[in-house]
């Protein structure tokens, strides 16, 4: 009977993904039209521009809009291998390809003993959440880079680092993967895959690093936590505008620079409190890998001057390892981060305009998206730190007793 109702659950999970991933794909492929802006053209007029620039072995320099780390060539290269398609076909099913890898690897690990196939259903119900945008960008293919970096972290840790660091060059973020990591081979591994790779591309390929340049002079995107500022500002005669720059939209005009800054800052002082937890942490257990890379994504994320519909897919796919532990602490957090996807897709592309015209609809749905994902954060953080630090761990400041005990009883 067990077996059986087993197999009825892996059943109705595998069918939830296919019928779901089946309307993703009709929207992408305009079979059935998704209300709102058209989120693929991203991929049939940009990434096709970067495209036909790519394959004549240059980075396209002269576009802003390319703000990327040298790997990302790849995912935009890619519809390539199925050269019996269009571009954004190839490309729609090379992403549908990458969801259905996160799959089976969060599958392989939930029917492994002592595991859960509680992860797999994060991310069967988390993705189609967001709507068509996920199939329409290439953060799905990070996103499976990132999942099998964390699922090998235990066992394998070379093969995580390698993960991590091939990761890292296709959007940055996969960095954070290894804040949890306690074996030195993971660390060495990641070093030698980003030096072999990122070294390829600038002997290869000119204006490998040219991205570094063009994230600096990004602004405050009009989802991002910073942007509530203008929104709510525009509203007492606030003189700036909302403009496509550097590949979003924005807010340009007085006093951006400055909440662009404060917005660094913060991300600045999440670096220290994960550097402060790192040091700190006495406690590694099996989950704390992926609960420490969950907590640090996010707390970069909501720190970022830019939180894209997208950046969510990567939460989903680290909310989902994490929930593969039955002894994760993140429940609540992943809680919150499946309602914040809900919320971002009414937000992009359902009712985008009400987010760019900063009306009443447009300011309460980012509130509540963004207010999600900083309650995701802070009650991660804190669960973290109680999972694997408390102040028994810390050792006592020494006071003049104990110092002069400790200088008598030297020889």
């Amino acid at each position: 009977m067990e077996i059986a109702g087993a197999r009825r659950r892996l059943a109705l999970l595998l069918g939830t993904w296919g019928l779901t991933r089946l309307v993703l794909l009709l929207f992408v492929f305009k079979v059935l039209v998704f209300p709102g802006p058209d989120v693929t053209s991203d991929v049939s007029v940009i990434y096709q521009g970067w495209y036909d620039t790519l394959r004549h072995g240059s980075f396209p320099l002269d576009d802003v809009t390319w703000q990327y780390p040298p790997a990302a060539a790849l995912p935009i290269l890619s519809p390539a291998l199925l050269g019996f398609l269009d571009y954004a076909s190839a490309f729609f099913v090379l992403a549908f390809l990458a969801d259905l890898t996160v799959l089976a690897l969060l599958l392989y690990t939930g029917l492994r003993p002592g595991r859960t196939l509680r992860g797999a259903w994060v991310w069967v119900a988390g993705v189609p959440l967001l709507g068509p945008t996920v199939y329409a960008r290439y953060d799905v293919m990070v996103t499976a880079v990132a999942v099998a970096a964390l699922l090998a972290g235990a066992r394998h840790p070379r093969v995580m680092g390698a993960l991590a660091g091939f990761g890292a060059l296709l959007k940055v973020w996969p960095a954070l993967l290894l804040l949890g990591a306690v074996k030195r081979r993971a660390w060495g591994a990641a070093a030698v895959t980003v030096a072999v790779v990122a070294g390829v591309f600038a002997v290869s390929m000119p204006g490998a690093f040219a991205f570094l340049t063009f994230q600096r002079e990004r602004g405050t995107e009009v989802e991002s936590l910073g942007s509530l500022v203008f929104h709510v500002a525009r509203h007492f005669g606030w003189r700036g505008e909302v403009l496509l720059n550097y590949g979003s939209v924005e807010f340009v005009g007085p006093y951006v620079d400055q909440v662009s800054t404060a917005a660094l800052g913060l991300t600045a002082l999440v670096f220290g409190w994960l550097m402060l937890w790192r040091l700190m942490a006495a406690r590694f257990l099996p989950h704390t890998l992926a609960d420490a890379a969950f907590v640090a994504v996010l707390m970069f994320t909501v720190t970022s001057r830019v939180i894209s519909p997208q950046y969510v897919v990567w939460l989903i796919g680290l909310a989902a390892v994490c929930s593969c532990f039955r002894a994760s602490r993140m429940r609540l957090p992943v809680g919150l981060v499946l309602a914040a996807a809900f919320v971002t897709v009414l937000e992009f592309p359902l009712w985008f305009a009400h987010v760019v015209a900063s009306d009443g609809l447009g300011i309460a749905l980012l509130l509540l998206r963004n207010g999600l994902l900083v309650a995701a954060a802070i009650t991660g953080a804190r669960e973290l730190w109680r999972a694997s630090v408390t102040w028994a761990d810390v050792p006592p400041l020494p006071t003049q007793a104990t110092r002069s005990k400790a200088t008598s009883a030297s020889p």
